[in-house]
């Protein structure tokens, strides 16, 4: 089987904050801000432009499930001791669990302090049961004090792109050494740098304030992870027909107002953006710390099939036709490399796997607007979500008729001819065992 290579576009995706939100940080340093396109001045020298590389302070970024992504070596050397390399799953780049099995040469104090550190951060942005969740491989005692180190942590009144605040840890020396510590936060993820309180660094302070600019060089430095993740694909049925009848610049008003349509509802249950040909669309769902992804992608292919029927509507109106535009939806899970492609101008992520041929082949195989996931999908999800989605197979009873079967799968291979050159894209998944959502109950 061909190896299918998904691109997830980091500007589609779309980011936390745009540019007229970014906010400086002032130091004592008088900043003027330079010609567009050029660095600032800081006391009338012109600042030199700073990369992730230049970063002499100890620096990492996390996403918001605090898996480990990127890191330098004073990082490594300062706060991640004796960390050689980033294991190849996701689950293994816990921080949490990372900073428990540190060095030797740390003292409980020096990790206790680290904790806080990230116990604040995520409670700034996540529910206790959420941020316990992601502690699950700590031992008892560090679970205890963790518990205590969040009900003791201050959460900002509001939520601000760039955190500063000032930790006291302890050298190897057994001295204390006070630090500033900058939280930026992004959508993909956090940046943490520790400066050393003596020191103003405007250049590194600038660096951060420039959020396209930091996001960008830790996309470049992404390391790839295996990870889990589950996979919609959804192709509009007939677009060729429907292109051939109207005038091309309806066309890509139609194309256009379903992406602007569907654009928040992927956001909404953490959708990513992944390119595909044509007129359809790629979307990835990964773990998130608050939420079911599994279940993010089953409610939000329901949420896409409600709003389809809507524009629909519309447009059978408007043009006084009888097409009924239908998005045909395939839903698929496994485990996956995540990693980045890059260009000298632009940087993207990449998914490699077979899940995104199969949730593909499944949207090939739907039908006026029907969503199917593999049994796999559904066996992801625990039973108290699994008994909220109505889902099964119309099967032919003995009147000939179809009669829906809830709660059951059959292979796909058994409800198509596969010699039929039509279904000839579907034999690599003839055994996959598949089943119709009907429906999905939200939680209220």
């Amino acid at each position: 089987m061909a190896e299918v290579v998904a691109r997830i576009g980091i500007i589609q995706a779309g980011r936390e904050l745009h540019a007229a939100e970014q906010i400086p940080v002032i130091l004592e340093d008088k900043r003027v801000a330079g010609p567009e396109g050029q660095e600032p001045v800081v006391n009338n020298r012109r600042a030199p432009r700073l990369t992730l590389e230049d970063v002499p302070h100890p620096a990492y970024m996390v996403n918001y499930n605090f898996e480990l992504t990127w890191y330098n070596d004073a990082a490594r050397g300062r706060i991640l001791s004796g960390l050689d390399s980033l294991p190849a799953h996701s689950e293994g780049r816990n921080l949490f669990l990372l900073l428990s099995q540190s060095g030797p040469g740390q003292s409980d104090k020096f990790r206790s302090e680290l904790l806080r550190i990230h116990l604040s951060l995520a409670k700034n942005r996540l529910a206790k049961n959420s941020v316990l969740g992601l502690l699950h491989g700590l031992d008892r005692e560090s679970l205890s004090l963790a518990e205590r180190l969040y009900d003791e942590s201050i959460v900002t009144s509001e939520k601000k792109p760039i955190l500063d605040f000032s930790v006291e840890l302890t050298s190897l020396a057994g001295a204390a050494e006070n630090w500033r510590v900058f939280a930026s936060f992004f959508r993909e993820g956090i940046f943490v740098v520790y400066i050393p309180a003596q020191q103003h660094n405007a250049t590194l302070l600038d660096f951060l304030s420039q959020r396209d600019v930091v996001i960008r060089d830790l996309m470049r430095k992404r390391l790839p992870v295996l990870t889990p993740l589950a996979v919609l694909v959804a192709d509009l049925q007939n677009s060729v027909k429907i292109c051939s009848e109207l005038p091309p610049e309806e066309y890509f008003e139609l194309i256009n107002e379903i992406w602007a349509t569907m654009g928040p509802i992927f956001r909404k249950y953490y959708g990513t953006y992944g390119k595909h040909v044509g007129d359809g669309m790629v979307y990835y769902f990964f773990p998130q710390p608050d939420s079911d992804y599994i279940f993010n992608a089953l409610a939000c292919a329901q949420e896409l099939k409600f709003e389809i029927r809507k524009i629909s509507k519309q447009w059978q109106l408007r043009k006084n036709w009888l097409n009924e535009l239908y998005l045909n939806t395939g839903l698929h899970e496994g485990e996956e490399w995540l990693g980045t492609f890059q260009t000298a101008t632009s940087v993207e992520f990449a998914v490699l796997g077979d899940t995104i041929n199969h949730a593909a082949r499944l949207s090939d195989f739907a039908r006026f607007g029907t969503v199917w996931a593999t049994k796999n999908l559904l066996g992801k999800l625990v039973h108290q979500k699994r008994a909220s989605v109505e889902f099964g197979i119309n099967r032919k009873g003995a009147d000939g008729e179809d009669h829906f079967v809830s709660s059951s799968y059959s292979q796909l291979g058994a409800m198509v001819d596969l010699s039929s050159e039509r279904y000839e894209k579907l034999r690599d998944i003839a055994m996959l065992p598949i089943t119709e959502i009907r429906s999905v109950k939200l939680p209220a």
